[in-house]
């Protein structure tokens, strides 16, 4: 019998001897209570800064001005007003530009990340095409593909397709030697531990590029409305803003961002389902 089963106090010693790291007390905060703190202090920081006229009405509204203008857009949405077409052009811009940069991204993070050729002959290229202001190339999409919804499509995929490149490339180098070496012991193929190793071991590095991309892809569709025309919620801001309707560009600009949010949640939440025994605490962890 064991000195531990024979002797209590030696149970007790170990116990006393297992070291457990102190959680700081802002840590123990639930999600739903800290981010509604972060939200009350933000609306009331937001308030005084209009009630004391630090900030002219016309360059910032108030919360109650901005809340009105936001349950007139939504009202216009649930009605199938003006706004819900341009609302979905803007979505469509999206889905197409996500869709877009993940074909083009993927591939382009195999090429890199599986061969020389492509780490040594084509990343250095996509580098210096991402390092360029992308804003510049919209006049160019524009040229090139017409005013309609396929140059805002292109720009959108121009922004997100690099971060989808870099995380696939990334992917595909985590796994470690050993696990090479079995495989190539095993008689795989290239394409054999590419699929079944390689892909599967990446898949973190992978979700997190697609999650760059994601929140990037909105900012592209909304760039290209900006300089290129349409008639997406882009042009409905950018009308508000010649007018000096600011609470009406604060408010469309809030529902642009829960269609982001909407597009960024659908990833993470897909990543939760295909890489399940990962668990990320940025960027959609539990809390």
């Amino acid at each position: 019998m064991s000195d531990v089963q024979t002797n209590p106090s030696a149970a007790e010693d170990i116990e006393d001897t297992v070291w457990e790291q102190d959680v700081a007390f802002i840590d123990s905060i639930p999600r739903w209570l800290a981010m509604s703190f972060v939200f009350v202090m933000f609306i009331g920081t937001w308030q005084l800064v209009t009630s004391f006229g630090l900030v002219s009405p016309i360059i910032l509204p108030t919360p109650w001005e901005t809340l009105k203008d936001m349950i007139f857009v939504g009202q216009n949405l649930l009605t199938g007003g003006y706004m819900l077409g341009s609302l979905w052009i803007t979505i469509k811009e999206v889905i197409y530009g996500f869709a877009l940069a993940i074909a083009i991204g993927f591939s382009l993070g195999v090429l890199v990340g599986e061969t020389a050729f492509g780490e040594k002959a084509v990343m250095p290229y996509l580098v210096a095409i991402d390092t360029m202001p992308k804003v510049a190339f919209a006049p160019l999409f524009v040229a090139w593909l017409g005013f309609g919804i396929e140059s805002k499509v292109a720009l959108a995929a121009f922004i997100a397709t690099f971060p989808i490149v870099v995380g696939t490339a990334a992917g595909l180098h985590v796994a470690d030697e050993n696990a090479r070496m079995l495989f190539k012991t095993m008689g795989a193929s290239r394409m054999q531990t590419l699929i079944k190793m390689k892909l599967p071991t990446g898949l973190p590095q992978i979700f997190t590029g697609l999650k760059i991309g994601s929140v990037g892809v909105m900012a592209g569709a909304i760039t290209g409305e900006f300089l290129g025309g349409g008639k997406g919620f882009g042009e409905l801001i950018r009308v508000a803003a010649s007018q000096l309707n600011t609470p009406r560009v604060f408010s469309l600009i809030l529902y642009l961002s829960l269609v982001g949010l909407t597009v960024y949640s659908l990833v993470t939440w897909t990543q939760r389902k295909v890489v399940f025994w990962h668990k990320e605490r940025v960027g959609g962890g539990d809390g």
